[in-house]
């Protein structure tokens, strides 16, 4: 990379004699001290961690004003959206802190997965993105323990599944050949899915044998390509320094030990089981039926879609964990047939598997196994940590899909949120039940549409009236409050809007120099641009403002507008890219998708303008993948998927042929089978008598 600018620079050195020094644009410069203190932190933390010092005389990190992906790791020199790197102490949020500290040490791990050591071809890109994205989790824990990133980790896993689950995803190591196929490769399946992976194998040798592998692969192959088996072959050759024999190349361990650590009995063969991983595609689904002190398990490939359960013959080995309401350590066992047994100790109330949600898989419960589940969460849900509690919700809904749990009783289970305070569980129900109503708008569904809203409402109405509209908390404290308050003014609750307009007018009178708490930002300002005035005012401050945090609140907020005319303007405006920037666009145009007026706009814009996106985003890029689904991936009737299939397949070697086309077309093929089959259960559940949110 090369640089040349009128930026400023401010610079540390590392302990071991590094030059870091963060570029920006002369007017941010005050924004770049988080993101320096943060990355000199990181770059010590890696040397250390690696055993390998950072080999270069300097390490720059750019702020670029208009900059199409989050950043880019150029040896040396890594480059940035301005939002992923400056940090403004009076205006940006919570959640801004976090992610910039996740991209530099993103960016930063690169130094050596990618840069350092780096995959033959691009079929094993996920050797470096995966790894980078892992290692976001690893040194944030270490380096900034106030942000408690473990917290987060798993949603990345909900998130790759999502995908993941579908016929048109691919394995994490695929064959790729011309440049569009290139760029598909930096998707969720590659960057979380691989992460995921990763994860649980770390969680299954051992962070300490773990971290031994990969210190020995980057020393091994410094200045050279990998692929994915040398990662294997390194990890296989390490064995836990607790009495165990290296034979022929694997761990063995002599037989006394108990059955929380079942798999080291065995020997561990890290490239078998982790190739199950990354050369198939998708998922298993772990079935777990009990019966006394015998549990039951079988997996198969979860798969939604028409094409349910297909036969493909994929087996996995599966790390499973699970606890009991017997015992609550963790207990181990690896599943490498489609069935297996296991027989515990004594006969349990309830058992949980995949604890705390470290393994890439997803669970069913037979018989009566949720409803125990269901009643450990009505009783005393911090029995079970909330990944675990966040982990039961996603699993729940997922099972739902394919019909092997009904809609009633995924309800039925949310019910005891009404008791939750913790963010990602709270977080994984909104993930789960927005969506529902989200398909409601895009059609004439109004007053099941409204009711299951007041549902939403009416179960977190404790927790929101609880949030106080102020700064105060931890970084998860303040990320639920932010989220909260918005869902509750953009749904009218008349507390939250009536308080949001009081700030917004005073705000507005100061000319938008009173300092507003940052959290409770994002709400005054959807209700804000409600009316014209409003609206007009936020753009006008969205052109002189200098914070990242502040432009995209504004930006969000613009795009809630119930105005048709205010909608197309704003899609106009930054597709020009001179205001508002190119950047942007991408994300302007999935807001304005999911938004009940302008919807139809997204989608006709995204038609009518295929051939320039293109060639400003690039055949294959995220962004494509961003507004292909973005604007399509809520319908769910049959005339609007022909209209997709239609229009794509228009397009022939100019788009048809694209990942993301698949995965919409299927995803509204799944939201049509879904819909039909619960919409009707779902009206009728919302008139039952509900006790618990009396």
């Amino acid at each position: 990379a090369f640089i040349i600018s009128d930026f400023k620079s401010v610079s540390k050195m590392t302990k071991s004699g590094v030059k870091v020094s963060v570029y920006a644009v002369p007017d941010k410069i005050n924004q770049a001290d988080y993101a320096l203190d943060a990355a000199v932190t990181l770059l010590e933390f890696y040397e250390d961690y690696f055993n390998i010092p950072y080999p270069l005389p300097k390490q720059d990190l750019a702020a670029i004003p208009d900059f199409q992906s989050g950043a880019m790791e150029n040896w040396g020199l890594t480059t940035y959206r301005e939002s992923s790197l400056l940090y403004d102490k009076e205006k940006s949020s919570a959640s801004s802190k976090l992610g910039i500290t996740m991209i530099v040490s993103h960016e930063l791990a690169h130094q050596w997965f990618g840069n350092l050591v780096t995959m033959e071809w691009w079929n094993d890109l996920w050797l470096n993105e995966g790894f980078a994205k892992f290692m976001e989790f690893v040194s944030v824990t270490v380096t900034h323990p106030e942000l408690k990133v473990e917290d987060y980790f798993f949603g990345k896993c909900f998130n790759a599944m999502e995908v993941d689950a579908l016929n048109s995803s691919h394995p994490v190591s695929t064959p790729v050949e011309n440049p569009a196929q290139i760029r598909e490769m930096f998707d969720d399946v590659s960057y979380e899915k691989g992460a995921c992976i990763l994860n649980m194998l770390r969680d299954y040798l051992s962070a300490d044998t773990f971290k031994r592998g990969i210190v020995q692969y980057l020393q091994k192959y410094s200045y050279k390509n990998t692929k994915n088996e040398d990662l294997w072959n390194s990890m296989m050759h390490i064995c836990p320094t607790d009495g165990t024999q290296t034979m022929d190349g694997f761990c063995s361990r002599s037989q006394h030990s108990s059955s929380t650590s079942h798999w080291r009995q065995e020997v561990v063969d890290v490239k078998t089981m982790m190739n199950t991983w990354t050369l198939q595609k998708g998922f298993p689904l772990i079935t777990i039926t009990v019966s006394g002190r015998n549990v039951h398990m079988k997996q198969e490939h979860y798969m939604k879609g028409s094409e349910r359960f297909p036969e493909t013959g994929y087996l996995w080995h599966v790390p499973l964990t699970f606890i009991t309401s017997k015992s609550d350590s963790v207990q181990r066992f690896l599943l490498k047939t489609k069935t297996d047994v296991l027989i515990l100790p004594e006969a349990v109330q309830w058992i949980k598997f995949n604890v705390g949600m470290n393994g890439y898989y997803i669970v069913h419960y037979a018989d009566d196994g949720w409803a125990s589940l269901s009643g450990l969460l009505k009783e005393a849900h911090t029995t079970i940590s909330s990944n675990d509690r966040a982990s039961l919700i996603n699993n729940a809904f997922q099972l739902v899909s394919i019909e092997k749990l009904s809609i009633e009783k995924a309800l039925d289970l949310t019910l005891y949120l009404k008791n939750e305070t913790e963010i990602m569980p709270i977080f994984q129900a909104l993930n789960e039940l927005i969506p529902m109503y989200k398909l409601m708008e895009k059609r004439d569904m109004i007053e099941v549409e409204t009711q299951f809203k007041d549902f939403l409402l009416k179960l977190l109405k404790d927790l929101i009236d609880k949030q106080t509209w102020t700064d105060e908390g931890s970084v998860s404290e303040r990320m639920l409050r932010s989220q909260l308050l918005l869902l509750a003014c953009v749904r009218n609750y008349q507390p939250c809007v009536q308080r949001a307009e009081r700030y917004f007018r005073e705000w507005k009178s100061s000319n938008g120099n009173m300092s507003i708490p940052i959290d409770v930002t994002l709400a005054v300002f959807a209700v804000g641009a409600q009316n014209t005035e409003g609206w007009d005012f936020l753009y006008s401050k969205y052109q002189s403002s200098l914070s990242s945090t502040e432009k995209s609140q504004i930006e969000f907020s613009l795009c809630t507008s119930k105005d048709p005319e205010k909608l197309q303007w704003l899609l106009d405006q930054s597709f020009k890219g001179e205001i508002i920037k190119t950047q942007e666009f991408p994300h302007i145009l999935t807001l304005i998708g999911r938004n009940p007026v302008g919807y139809p706009l997204a989608w006709k814009f995204l038609r009518e303008n295929w051939n320039k996106l293109v060639q400003k985003f690039e055949l294959g890029s995220s962004s494509i993948a961003h507004m292909v689904m973005g604007t399509t991936d809520q319908f769910s009737t049959r005339a609007r998927l022909e209209e997709v299939k239609g229009f794509f397949s228009s397009l022939k070697e100019n788009g048809s042929q694209l990942r993301c086309v698949q995965q919409t077309i299927e995803t509204i093929e799944e939201n049509i089978r879904w819909m039909d089959k619960n919409f009707d259960k779902i009206r009728l559940w919302l008139q039952k008598e509900k006790p618990e949110l009396l």
